[in-house]
């Protein structure tokens, strides 16, 4: 086979990111928008040795499970990695894809999912590793739409030279126009066209990455759910924005129009976000809810995505956690605060951990506002804090929940969540190699797995969060 040579294929499985998965003569192709039980003509474009990548040509037989995409751009967008599969089928895709990671990873043999049969309750020697956990079912969302209360919109030029915003294509620096993304808010459309606008009618140049040059890098748009609060921040390649006080005047037209800005990023990088914001209106923030726990969001503050589903992943850490009011509960990797003040509405005493100082002065303005008087928040290293906490000031922990970055907890961290030995660990998850990895760890060290679940917090991709209970196993 070599490239560009065309074949047809039938897709028997699907990848980590939703791509599909074909055999031909014993070779393996994975095929972006290909969907399991398709027939298609493919294109070979990358060959390995015991696999290769291949571009969709055209779909012979579409599986059942094809759907028409909504979008019009998603396949050249490529952040709706899914769009072409049926929410039901991705919902399955996900809750096996976390499941094979975890028996095949995490050493889980007993572990089932939640319509599949096999024994509850083994005996003997092998009770300790091989106990049946049957995964609980995933949750999913009614409208797996609109659900995304951010998005980041790099502006550029197309090769007409309009000014457009959209996002980038699947790696590259190339911009789709996309105004109306159907993850986002509606809002989104009308703050951007007025954004172009001025930007056409002022002469304001946006960025050219291969330059270095223009003004206007991306704009950060942010919506509260639950208040109808709007965030409007421009990225700038520059420390002024020329006539701003018109701007300002036209997204004030807007409905929940709270608060806007502008953030400075100089550097030649594909880092979003600079470190210095300029207020230009508005308190510098907004305000949203998960539950009954008030946030404070700033432009450079991380706040979940999807607060529908973020409600149901917390309320399931918070069931995992089984709180009565007695218990001392650590939150590593906390952030904002954003799970730390969900579990002190039923624990004793919270602490808090996180290396980015400005997420946690935004923990403690949180706590603040929502009059939380049990809950403390450090900054610095898991491992290093915990420690010293544990060692020097006699502080132990009932229950450590962690929800890590996508790259899972550091082995430091792990050891110390051991030595302090909480009744509970409750792990919040963005990605299952690493969560059945940890588990695996902390399998040996004593834990077993007593119940898991997936929260679709990303419907149309590939990304899915889990949450998991590992208790002590018994002596």
């Amino acid at each position: 086979m070599k490239k560009n040579d065309r074949f047809i294929l039938d897709i028997e499985d699907m990848g980590e990111n939703g791509e599909g998965i074909g055999r031909l003569d014993g070779y393996i192709w994975f095929v972006k928008d290909a969907v399991i039980g398709d027939r298609i003509e493919a294109s070979a474009m990358k060959m390995k040795k015991n696999f290769g990548f291949a571009r969709l040509v055209r779909v012979i037989e579409p599986s059942a499970c094809r759907v028409e995409e909504k979008c019009p751009v998603a396949r050249r967008c490529g952040g709706c990695q899914m769009q072409a599969v049926a929410y039901e089928e991705q919902l399955r895709f996900k809750e096996r894809k976390v499941y094979n990671n975890l028996k095949r990873i995490g050493g889980l043999s007993g572990l089932l999912l939640p319509e599949e049969k096999g024994q509850e309750n083994l005996k003997g020697t092998e009770k300790k590793r091989e106990e049946t956990v049957r995964m609980e079912p995933i949750i999913g969302m009614e409208e797996p739409w609109r659900y995304r209360n951010k998005a980041q919109f790099p502006f550029g030029r197309d090769k007409d030279g309009r000014i457009i915003a959209g996002f980038y294509a699947g790696r590259t620096h190339c911009i789709v126009e996309n105004e109306d993304c159907l993850l986002g808010v509606e809002e989104n459309r009308e703050i951007l066209d007025i954004i172009r606008n001025f930007m056409n009618e002022y002469k304001i140049e946006p960025y050219n990455e291969e330059l270095h040059r223009g003004l206007v890098r991306h704009v950060l748009i942010r919506k509260g759910f639950r208040t109808g609060e709007l965030m409007v921040c421009l990225i700038l390649n520059g420390t002024e924005l020329p006539k701003k006080e018109i701007l300002v005047e036209r997204l004030l037209k807007i409905a929940g129009m709270t608060s806007i800005s502008f953030n400075i990023n100089r550097e030649k990088t594909n880092v979003i976000l600079g470190k210095e914001i300029v207020n230009l209106y508005g308190p510098g923030y907004i305000t949203d809810y998960i539950g009954n726990v008030k946030y404070r969001i700033s432009p450079l503050s991380f706040y979940q995505v999807n607060p529908v589903q973020t409600e149901r992943l917390y309320g399931t850490a918070l069931e995992y956690a089984g709180l009565t009011g007695d218990e001392t509960v650590w939150d590593l990797y906390c952030g904002i605060g954003t799970i730390s003040l969900f579990l002190a509405q039923k624990a004793k005493q919270v602490y808090g951990v996180e290396i980015v100082p400005q997420a946690i002065d935004d923990a403690r303005g949180n706590a603040e506002i929502n009059g939380m008087e049990n809950v403390e928040f450090f900054v610095g290293k898991a491992e290093e804090v915990l420690p010293e906490q544990y060692e020097k000031n006699q502080v132990y922990a009932d229950v450590i929940v962690v929800d890590p970055p996508r790259k899972g907890c550091d082995e430091k961290c792990l050891e110390t969540i051991v030595r302090m030995g909480p009744k509970k660990v409750v792990y919040v998850s963005c990605d299952s190699a690493t969560l059945a990895r940890d588990v695996k760890y902390l399998g040996e060290k004593g834990y077993e797995v007593k119940r898991v679940r997936c929260v679709d917090m990303f419907p149309q991709s590939g990304h899915v969060e889990t949450a998991a209970l590992l208790t002590q196993a018994e002596r």
